[in-house]
């Protein structure tokens, strides 16, 4: 039985502490506040309720932990936090009264633009569970003025709109001018000797910029543990205004300083195509780092004095993927250059506090910054790096001596500083006591490829944590229908502890339960069915299987070969009236990056089909096909709430874990999937009755690749009839009606050899969806499977990953 901190003694006490909230806040009655007003006066009350928490939620002696990700995908925090303090009925009830609804209100909340991907929703969901199992947990990441983009789809293609989420303000939000820093660029070093032969180094001149905390309460489930979510913002740290030019009309010239600085924090992820926008992702990634760094060490100095031997026992620094990479370098800059630290004694000090996780088994997708525009932007910062590589590479000998290693091959795959650049992958690893991976089967690519010498000379740096998601958010406020049939046949203990959902197990004989379970899942259909029907027109029929496909557009999570097979059904369908397939909906949704063009062209593609298949009257009472824009925390909630399928389908050996896969088969959607990322342990834990793994494994990829005999040609030319026919079809003009053919990814195919062996998966991909399909009948058999995904889903907790972390990696004590 959840045990909850209480913040309002009962409905009256909450209504009227809110209506006195609406009163000194904006001057107006509740009743004269707008549903926009109403939703910020209740939140700024909420995350005063948080705020007065933190202060007293951790003793100063408890080793802390601070994230670093330049994403935190956090969504909507509303309603999540009154179901985290055991208040959203109560709240409900009461507005009610009041003349309000709260669900209405809650819509008012918009997604906050500070992530894209699940590298973002993983740290979210991470700072969630950090609260929940009562750790000093902080998150620390970049306040985007705008977010990614807003996505628009036009004419069937993709349309980057300004995601100007900050345009009615964030009320989670408390700007923290007492805790600015100073982070400076372009500086230059200067040598100093005293009259002993000492030296030391400063870095002078340069730009200066005052990076600016906004603190973001995170508050954990029950309400007990309330930690913070860092942001920073950049500003000049002198106003440089240009009154002469001003005054001579130049408004731009006049501002041009502060526009230079501010643009650090304008947007996630600036366009890298050039050379200004790669500089200023480097920008982005240092001022995080540094002003993150900065106020670490000020509050542990506060605390403890300069006791820098300890550090690493009291402080863990966790950088997520690659874009962290510097806190490694620059916390041994800060030790060396501002706190007097050994040079060899700082290593050892940032070597026991930073760790390190990877999420990408592609080389190519390993950030690397050219040498000269990292020195001249951070001059200092270069020369540790310089030696740690010197130092590095001076020691490889010794290392390879027992194996008899080419230190030059291994030099090659493990240096931080070659060919001109800086190997960010390689600096983390080096920096760190410990580099993990995010599933079995990626950390085991990591160990055997993607950095096999690393693995070799420093095995015991490498350990594997499969990625989780939170259970609270993602099933119980994603899916308050579901939600509600679990807690009553097993209590509410599964929201504290998600190994509890195994106590469904025995409900999966249950005929009423079953059958209930078909009532939510139409609720929720219905709710979705709803919502595209108002973002995109597209009309569903929800006694369709609704098979979704959400995620990031990326050719080796493969929406082409879905796109392949809707064609082949619909092909099937207009040849043969006997060919009946299990009337389905596809759903996709995801962004393709403003400069990734294949991606874009595949968004385009699925929608010229849903065009083509949506108003053709001969398939579309069999087939239909829709496109969700604009994918967000938000919907995605009402996707894997109405789910049956959940299509995971990535070559494997290229998807590092994926998350998705666990968001929908905690909803009960049932995988459809290649044993790719974190899909081995889905399929381990559920059985293989209650999933379908079709496609080649890792091992046949790679043995295949390395092979030299796939021929895209020899596949089209083998299955004329179906296969052959699709790849025309991208060109023929089937397609063409709503913006014109598919030119580009016909030669992706076909040219370009297939990359990611679409054709290759072709046919067991469309033989495994008819078999999984065909069971759907089978009503209770069906909810049997799903369910069954459910009472296994609590492995894949993001509690449990976090337990992990603290155990094996930031060794705090339980």
């Amino acid at each position: 039985m959840a045990n909850y901190q209480e913040i309002f003694k009962d409905k009256k006490d909450f209504e009227a502490q809110y209506r006195a909230a609406c009163q000194s806040e904006l001057g107006k009655t509740f009743d004269q506040c707008s549903e926009l007003e109403q939703f910020q006066v209740l939140a700024r009350l909420i995350a005063s309720k948080g705020n007065a928490q933190l202060p007293v939620s951790h003793s100063k002696d408890e080793k802390k932990v601070y994230y670093f990700s330049l994403e935190f995908l956090i969504g909507p925090l509303l309603d999540n936090y009154l179901i985290n303090y055991g208040i959203r009925d109560l709240v409900a009830d009461a507005m009610k009264d009041m003349g309000s609804d709260l669900d209405a209100v809650c819509r008012q909340e918009v997604d906050p633009g500070l992530g894209n991907g699940g590298l973002g929703r993983l740290a979210a969901c991470f700072l969630a569970s950090m609260a929940h199992n009562g750790m000093a947990g902080y998150g620390n990441g970049m306040r985007y003025r705008y977010g990614l983009f807003h996505q628009d789809i036009e004419g069937g293609r993709q349309v980057e709109r300004t995601d100007n989420w900050l345009a009615n303000g964030f009320p989670w939000e408390t700007r923290k001018d007492a805790s600015a820093v100073t982070v400076r660029f372009n500086g230059h070093v200067v040598r100093h000797e005293d009259e002993k032969g000492n030296f030391w180094f400063t870095e002078e001149g340069g730009d200066l910029v005052r990076a600016v905390p906004y603190d973001v309460p995170v508050i954990g489930f029950e309400g007990k543990v309330v930690n913070k979510l860092r942001l920073w913002s950049a500003e000049p740290a002198e106003e440089n205004f240009d009154l002469d030019a001003f005054n001579d009309g130049d408004y731009a010239k006049a501002n041009k300083f502060r526009s230079d600085v501010e643009a650090i924090s304008t947007i996630l992820y600036p366009n890298d195509a050039g050379e200004h926008g790669r500089l200023l992702r480097l920008k982005q990634e240092y001022l995080f780092v540094s002003a993150g760094l900065q106020t670490i060490l000020r509050s542990y100095e506060k605390d403890f004095g300069p006791d820098w031997a300890n550090l690493g026992k009291r402080v863990s620094v966790h950088t997520n993927d690659t874009h962290p990479a510097m806190c490694g370098p620059e916390l041994l800059r800060i030790l060396v250059d501002e706190k007097g630290v050994d040079f060899d004694e700082a290593f050892e000090i940032v070597h026991e506090t930073v760790s390190f996780t990877n999420h990408t088994v592609m080389p190519e997708a390993l950030e690397k910054w050219p040498i000269n525009t990292f020195r001249s932007l951070l001059p200092r910062l270069y020369m540790f790096i310089e030696e740690i590589d010197r130092r590095w590479r001076d020691g490889l000998s010794e290392k390879l001596s027992e194996d008899g290693s080419s230190w030059t091959d291994v030099l090659r795959n493990t240096a931080i500083l070659w060919d001109g650049k800086v190997r960010m992958a390689n600096l983390s690893i080096i920096f760190s006591h410990s580099v993990n991976g995010v599933s079995a089967l990626h950390s085991d690519i990591l160990k055997r490829e993607t950095f096999k010498d690393f693995a070799r000379l420093e095995p015991e740096l490498f350990n594997n944590k499969t990625n989780g998601v939170t259970h609270r958010r993602f099933l119980r406020e994603a899916n308050p229908a579901y939600s509600k049939l679990i807690t009553d046949a097993i209590g509410d203990g599964w929201l504290s502890d998600a190994n509890e959902l195994e106590k469904l197990v025995p409900f999966e004989s249950d005929v009423d339960f079953l059958d209930s379970m078909d009532v939510a899942r139409k609720e929720n259909k219905e709710r979705l069915a709803a919502y595209i029907k108002e973002t995109s027109g597209t009309v569903l029929d929800t006694n369709m299987v609704f098979d979704v496909q959400v995620k990031r557009f990326h050719a080796y999570k493969r929406q082409l070969l879905s796109v392949f097979k809707i064609l082949d059904l619909r092909n099937r369908i207009l040849d043969d009236p006997n060919f009946d397939p299990q009337p389905t909906a596809f759903i996709f949704s995801g962004k393709a990056a403003q400069s990734y063009a294949f991606a874009k062209e595949v968004i385009r593609l699925i929608n010229s089909l849903a065009d083509v298949v949506n108003n053709d009257p001969r398939v579309n009472q069999k087939i239909q096909v829709a496109f969700v824009p604009n994918f967000a925390v938000s919907n995605a909630q009402y996707i894997y709430s109405a789910a049956d399928i959940s299509e995971q389908i990535s070559l494997a050996g290229t998807e590092a874990s994926g998350t998705s896969n666990m968001k929908l088969m905690m909803n009960g959607a049932l995988t459809l999937g290649t044993l790719d990322g974190s899909n081995v342990e889905i399929s381990e834990l559920v059985g293989p009755e209650n999933i379908k793994i079709f496609g080649m494994k890792t091992e046949e990829v790679e043995a295949l690749q390395a092979s030299g005999t796939y021929y895209a040609w020899d596949r089209y030319n083998a299955d004329r009839d179906r296969l052959g026919r699709i790849v025309d079809q991208l060109v023929d003009g089937t397609l063409a009606g709503l913006s014109g053919n598919f030119e580009s990814v016909h030669d992706h195919l076909m040219v370009e050899n297939d990359p990611y062996l679409v054709m290759g998966d072709f046919h067991a991909y469309v033989q495994a969806w008819e078999e999984l399909t065909k069971g759907y009948a089978d009503r209770r058999a069906w909810n049997k499977a799903a369910l069954h995904n459910t009472a296994k889903a609590g492995f894949f907790s993001s509690d449990r990953t976090i337990a992990e972390y603290e155990a094996d990696i930031w060794h705090i004590d339980a």
